[in-house]
């Protein structure tokens, strides 16, 4: 379990800086109760991470040499893809256009909130901005794999603690990181790690081979 807790908690803490939710809450602590903001999206995170370790364990029940490659591919398959993209990035400063389409996001959003907004449609807001925009994100899929091949509540656990410290982060001092966060550097970082679990999936499956 305490294995599963720390890749849950590294995986999302690693790939949710600087992320569309990360910005997403960090633009709506500018504009409301900084409380309800971060009771909203970790809210809608948590909902989000049982809902994939569900599905994790439901994948679990296939025959366990296609989960074992099925999580090796996809988190191999993502660290390449991540470390692809950083090379693309310019170094300096952080993802403009993420930034700019979480802006747009709460724009939108915030246009159809009534004048007096209470703390029920505040908390609404964050929560549903939030959970479509984490639907399908990469972290959503690895969270699946993760919880495929291993203890369920450690990695539950871990994944909410992840959220729960980026989001504190991002409703805290999302303003002042804005333009200070380097997204290449935060997604090497990430395509490193998810290559450090495709190797470990690989090795772990190794060595239960070579015990049977």
């Amino acid at each position: 379990m305490v294995a599963a807790f720390t890749a849950g908690l590294l995986l999302i803490t690693v790939s949710e800086l600087g992320d569309k939710t990360f910005f997403i809450a960090a633009i709506l602590a500018m504009r409301h109760s900084r409380r309800i903001v971060f009771a909203g999206v970790l809210a809608a995170l948590a909902a989000m991470t049982i809902i994939s370790v569900i599905v994790g364990q439901v994948a679990s029940l296939l025959p366990p040499k296609y989960v074992h490659y099925g999580e090796i591919i996809l988190f191999i398959g993502f660290g390449i893809k991540l470390l692809y993209t950083a090379s693309q990035m310019p170094a300096e400063s952080c993802d403009v256009e993420v930034v700019q389409e979480a802006t747009d996001v709460v724009e939108k959003a915030e246009f159809k909130l009534p004048k007096q907004q209470t703390v029920f449609a505040i908390y609404l807001e964050a929560f549903v901005l939030t959970f479509i925009a984490e639907w399908g994100d990469r972290t959503q899929i690895a969270t699946i794999a993760l919880a495929a091949g291993n203890n369920p509540a450690g990695v539950t656990i871990g994944a909410i603690a992840g959220h729960a410290i980026c989001t504190a982060i991002a409703v805290i001092g999302g303003r002042m990181l804005a333009g200070r966060i380097s997204e290449r550097t935060l997604t090497i970082a990430g395509g490193c790690l998810f290559l450090v679990f495709g190797v470990l999936s690989l090795l772990q499956g190794q060595a239960l081979g070579s015990n049977s």
